[in-house]
């Protein structure tokens, strides 16, 4: 018989919440309000599985999962139905975090872990509706969403082009990658994506990928905050953001590599800010040890580089995160080691190494 789990309350949680709220702002104006209705939904099924896996266990819930429900929503596109958002914030709360015995006990990022599973199943709805940005007053405000055909932006009409092109269109990664267009560094910074360009003779939009992911101007103050208050640890954030833009350096400069795009293009586009600033951070699935901490990071801003120039999708923060929270424990253990040669020493919850 299911009982009543208590909530267990989180300061850092909530303040991690508090930096996901001008990302959704932000992400509604660009994409309309349905971006609120794929947030509530990934809340409201992130909770309830939660409620019953706690009752279950006889645990409490924590604020956590209203986090992981957060960063997995804005780490979708825009156009994704209702159902598949329900399907993969029931996959990261049930198999990410509660098969693990609940929070603070998960190897893998939950958000990710569902993120990854909806990629994978479901690649055609995830990758196949990508829409440019509404701009403007009062922008997605005025809005459903771009998938429900309410309003064709200015420039497709005058292009000639027609709403289902929109629909269909690349995301600046796919673009860059595939077509050799390369987007605007301002309109990445800003999240003004959206334009017209010719591939072969033929006219393309250029569309927008994830809903939070868009704006590495809004994504750069909430992580200022989340740094500011000491919720995110920093060495996390910058030895991401490092990989990426000495990996491309050196992929495409040294090694000559030239679907590698230039560093800004690498820092500004799909999800590397987003991914640095609110999946890397994570302090359950992340190292503890301070030197695992910079080698962690790295290694996912490389991996995210390599991804982006060969894997089938552009992106590649996903994967990237889930390759490092493989690594993690591993890393930790044989730094420590490192440091304390005797048999059987591992750092604790601070990273403080002990017998």
């Amino acid at each position: 018989m299911l009982s009543s789990p208590k909530v267990l309350k989180q300061e850092i949680m909530l303040r991690v919440l508090y930096s996901l709220i001008p990302v959704g702002v932000v992400a509604v104006y660009f994409f309309g309000w349905c971006i609120a209705s794929v947030i509530a939904v990934s809340m409201i099924f992130a909770f309830l599985t939660e409620w019953v896996m706690a009752s279950l266990r006889k645990g409490k819930i924590s604020y956590a999962c209203f986090v992981t429900a957060g960063i997995y929503a804005l780490s979708l596109p825009p156009t994704t139905p209702l159902w598949i958002v329900t399907v993969g914030i029931i996959i990261a709360i049930l198999f990410a975090k509660e098969m693990f015995g609940g929070f603070g006990k998960n190897v893998f990022n939950p958000a990710i872990v569902g993120r990854g599973f909806v990629f994978v199943c479901f690649p055609i709805e995830l990758t196949g509706r990508f829409v440019p940005v509404f701009t403007g007053f009062p922008g997605g405000f005025g809005h459903w969403s771009m998938a429900g055909l309410e309003q064709t932006p200015q420039f497709i009409a005058e292009a000639g082009l027609k709403v289902v092109d929109a629909i269909t269109a690349a995301t600046p990664m796919w673009t860059n990658r595939d077509y050799g267009f390369t987007s605007s560094i301002v309109s990445l910074f800003l999240g003004n994506i959206g334009t017209i360009f010719e591939y072969e003779g033929k006219k393309m939009v250029l569309a927008a990928g994830s809903a939070g992911e868009v704006s590495a101007l809004v994504i750069l103050l909430s992580g200022a905050y989340l740094l500011w208050t000491k919720t995110a640890n920093w060495r996390l954030t910058l030895s991401t953001l490092l990989g990426a833009i000495i990996s491309s350096l050196v992929f495409r400069y040294a090694f000559g590599i030239r679907t590698v795009p230039p560093p800004l293009f690498t820092l500004f586009s799909g999800a590397l800010f987003y991914a640095a600033v609110f999946m890397v951070t994570d302090p359950v699935s992340a190292p503890k040890v301070t030197l695992s901490q910079w080698i962690y990071g790295f290694f996912i801003g490389t991996m995210i580089v390599v991804f982006r120039s060969k894997s089938i999708f552009a992106g590649g923060a996903a994967f990237s995160i889930l390759l490092g929270n493989i690594l993690a424990p591993s890393l930790d253990l044989w730094i420590s080691r490192m440091k304390s040669p005797e048999k059987g020493t591992a750092p604790d919850s601070k990273g403080v190494v002990s017998p």
